[in-house]
C-alpha cells in the first residue's frame, strides 16, 4: 500500500475518508502489468475533487504509481482513494486539511467463465436517492449499494439492477447498463443518481448516437432487444436475463452485430490497442 507517496500498512484512524465517506476512489484495471484508462481515470478522479474541492495532483498520483511500477501484476485491479485527510472530529474540515492518496494493488476478480456468454440480473429492492451534487461522481459514500449488494437471491446473479424512488432504470450495482430497441442504444442519464461509469463513456463515445433515457422503467427493458452491462474492470456483459417480481425477461445472446457485440469490441480493442 502507497500513502502519499510512502509504503505503509496503516492509515490514520482519523481519516475523513474513514469518519464521513469524505473522499472519492477509482478501480482501475491492469492488464499486460499497465492500468487501463488510467487519463480517463484520473480525469474523473480530477473532476469529483473538484465537486468535493478536495486537493488533487496528478503528477502526485504519477509518482505512487511509478513506486508501485515494480509491483504491478500482470492482470489484477488498482485502487486508488482520495480523500480530505485528517480533520478530526465535526463535519466541518479545517482550512490546512492535507489530502491522502491511498493506493492499493488486488488480484483480478474471478467473476467464471458464464459472464462472457450472458448474465442473469435481478432488480433491487434499496432504490438510490436523487442527488445532483453527487450524482456521476464515484465517491465514498456507497451505503445504498452494499445494502443492494446483501439482497443478493442466489450464485446464479451476477449483478442487481438499481432504480431510483420513481422507478427509473438507473444502474447495476457496480455497473452501467444500456439497452437497444430496434436501430437505437440507450442508457440512463445520471444526472440526478449513479456513478458516470469509464466504460460507459468510452462506449457513448464510439458507439454514435448512443442516446441519455432521462426517464426510463422497467417497462422499456420488455420491449428491448438486448441488454448489457459494463464497467471498466469486466468490461461488457451480455444480459441473459432480468427478473424482478414474477416476472422474468430473457434475451438472446451472441448476435453478430449487435450493439452489444460492438460494445464488446471496445473493450476487447482496449486490450490489444
Amino acid at each position: 500500500m502507497i500513502v502519499n507517496g510512502v509504503k505503509t500498512d496503516s492509515i490514520p484512524a482519523d481519516d475523513r475518508g474513514l469518519a464521513y465517506g469524505d473522499g472519492l476512489f477509482e478501480t482501475i484495471l491492469i492488464h499486460a502489468a499497465t492500468p487501463v484508462l488510467l487519463e480517463e481515470h484520473f480525469d474523473r478522479l480530477e473532476h469529483g475533487a473538484g465537486r468535493l474541492n478536495i486537493e488533487f495532483d496528478r503528477s502526485d498520483l504519477l509518482q505512487d504509481i511509478e513506486l508501485l511500477s515494480s509491483d504491478l501484476p500482470d492482470s489484477g485491479v488498482l485502487k486508488i482513494i482520495l480523500t480530505r485527510g485528517s480533520g478530526g472530529r465535526g463535519y466541518r474540515p479545517g482550512n490546512n486539511v492535507e489530502g491522502r492518496r491511498i493506493l492499493t494493488l488486488h488480484p483480478p476478480p474471478d467473476y467464471g467463465s458464464n459472464a462472457e456468454n450472458g448474465v442473469s440480473v435481478f432488480v433491487c429492492q434499496q432504490r438510490l436517492a436523487s442527488q445532483s451534487v453527487l450524482a456521476g461522481i464515484k465517491h465514498l459514500n456507497r451505503l445504498e449499494q452494499v445494502i443492494a449488494s446483501m439482497e443478493w437471491p442466489d450464485d446464479d446473479s451476477m449483478e442487481g439492477l438499481m432504480l431510483d424512488h420513481e422507478g427509473n432504470i438507473l444502474e447495476g450495482t457496480r455497473s452501467n447498463i444500456f439497452w437497444a430497441v430496434k436501430d437505437s442504444l440507450y442508457t440512463p442519464d445520471l444526472n440526478e443518481a449513479g456513478v458516470e461509469g469509464i466504460m460507459r463513456n468510452k462506449i457513448i463515445k464510439e458507439i454514435p448516437g448512443t442516446k441519455l433515457s432521462n426517464k426510463s422503467t422497467l417497462e422499456v427493458l420488455e420491449k428491448s432487444d438486448e441488454v448489457f452491462l459494463c464497467n471498466s474492470v469486466f468490461g461488457v456483459w451480455p444480459v441473459s436475463r432480468i427478473r424482478f417480481g414474477e416476472k422474468r425477461l430473457d434475451f438472446k445472446v451472441g448476435q453478430s452485430g449487435s450493439f452489444t457485440e460492438r460494445a464488446r469490441n471496445v473493450f476487447h480493442d482496449l486490450l490489444t490497442g
